[in-house]
């Protein structure tokens, strides 16, 4: 897949598998839309998660909420839009 390409509209697929957990599971839309950005979402999951369970600090298709691939602008600006 080139640069330009995209998986479902967002830049790769973890991009794309967070977005969809977080706008298609109550609880997680809930919580990113208090959030004020991707950042303290995911501060917000890892303390749920218990800081040492790394399994729970993944999305259910096993992505991690911090995964170093993630276009965390774009995760940003979806944040903000929720609460539009």
């Amino acid at each position: 897949m080139s640069e330009d390409e995209t998986y479902n509209g967002w830049k790769n697929h973890e991009t794309w598998n967070v977005s969809l957990w977080i706008n298609n599971d109550e609880g997680l839309y809930n919580l990113a839309k208090e959030c004020r950005d991707y950042a303290e979402f995911r501060e917000q999951m890892e303390e749920m998660a218990g800081g040492t369970n790394r399994a729970a600090f993944r999305t259910p298709d096993g992505v991690a909420w911090n995964d170093s691939g993630l276009d965390v602008p774009r995760l940003d600006e979806m944040i903000t839009e929720m609460k539009g």
